[in-house]
Order: structure tokens, then sequence, then C-alpha cells
């Protein structure tokens, strides 16, 4: 049985997503969650003397919030950035930009922060996980064939951990998902105390069968 082979999940949505990041799609429905796509349309710029973690924290709030207007489901938003320093990495504006924060990040550890957010008739629950990541040292032909990959347009930081930027990754410590886009580990906390069944709830059905 794979972790997300439960039909019913696989028809009926138990979560409204307020992205419309497909990674994020993709890693809930590794744990068995079946979504609705809600992408919540906020102002995402940062506010006079906000710290990275209270900016990625706010966001991930103000989408779930957002995207639950309508809905009956328990709504997830969540934000990932990276840290540089003090400098939050957004998505890249262009090739030049891209380059500029892959220069930055080459050859040093930096963090990325990733907050989820999820309210329902129990009010809001949220977490918020950083990981440090080190990177090589990449050079500039590097930088210049992985933008023609397309990868980075709508990445932060302008990479992408699971994709063609992983032979930049040295190491990590924290969470692998969490760079991805979703702490899967704290996110299923999360919709465990909304109600939301995951794939282990598919266990009680095989323990049916076998009696």
């Amino acid at each position: 049985m794979s972790c997300h082979a439960h039909p019913d999940r696989d028809s009926n949505p138990v979560l409204r997503l307020a992205s419309a990041s497909p990674r994020r799609r993709e890693l809930l429905a590794s744990i068995g969650v079946a979504v609705e796509v809600a992408p919540a349309d906020i102002d995402e710029s940062p506010r006079k003397g906000e710290s990275p973690e209270q900016f990625v924290s706010r966001l991930a709030r103000e989408k779930a919030k957002a995207g639950h207007i309508g809905s009956a489901l328990p709504t997830l938003g969540a934000d990932t950035v990276v840290v540089c320093g003090d400098v939050v990495f957004g998505k890249p504006r262009d090739e030049t930009h891209a380059r500029e924060m892959l220069t930055a990040l080459s050859g040093r550890a930096h963090r990325v922060l990733s907050a989820v957010a999820v309210i329902g008739a129990g009010g809001m629950r949220e977490c918020l996980v950083a990981t440090q990541v080190v990177m090589r040292r990449i050079e500039e032909a590097e930088m210049a064939a992985y933008w023609a990959t397309k990868e980075p347009v709508d990445k932060a930081g302008g990479y992408a951990i699971q994709g063609c930027a992983a032979i930049f990754i040295e190491r990590l410590e924290g969470s692998y998902s969490a760079v991805v886009g979703l702490p899967l580990n704290e996110t299923a906390s999360l919709l465990r105390a909304h109600g939301v069944a995951l794939w282990d709830g598919a266990l009680n059905d095989v323990a049916s069968d076998a009696r």
C-alpha cells in the first residue's frame, strides 16, 4: 500500500490549500491528503521592522485566512523564504537577480524558513521550521546553465533542492521537506489537530479487514 493510496481521500478533498504551488500539493498527497486548491491573493510585502521569522509566519496566516473564506474545509496557508545573513530572498525577478542570489549563497550556509498555518472550526494553529542548508561553491557557468533549465524562476532563493540544484547542496540540518515547501512532520500534527486524516488513518481500515 502506498502512503496516498486511500481511494476516498484521492477523490474527495479534505483540506483547502491556499497556494498554487504544485510542490505543496504533491507533498500533501504524499501523506494521503487530497486538497482543493484555492490560491490566496495577498500583499506579500515585508513590513518595517519585521524579522524574517515574523514575516514568513504572517504570510502563512494571511494566506490561510484569505483562502478559508467561503470554505467548510480546514485551510492551509504556507510560505517559505531563504535567509542569507539578515537578507530575505524571495523568488527571482529575472536571471540577473537569480544569479545574484546564488552568488550570495555559494560556498556558505543559509537558513530556509518555512511557516505553516491551518485554520478551521477550532481556530488557527501554526508552526515555523528553520533548516540550515550549506551550498558548495557554484561556478558562473553553472549558474547560467541552471537558469537555462527554468527551474529557478518561481523558487525562493532561486533554487529547488528537489531538482537540478541538488548537486549544489553539501549538507542540510533540519527538515528536507520544509526546504521543498512544507515541513511534513509538523504539518501532519497541525492537520490531525483539525481532524484531517492522513495516510495512517487507512491503517484502521486494514486492521478491520484483517479481523
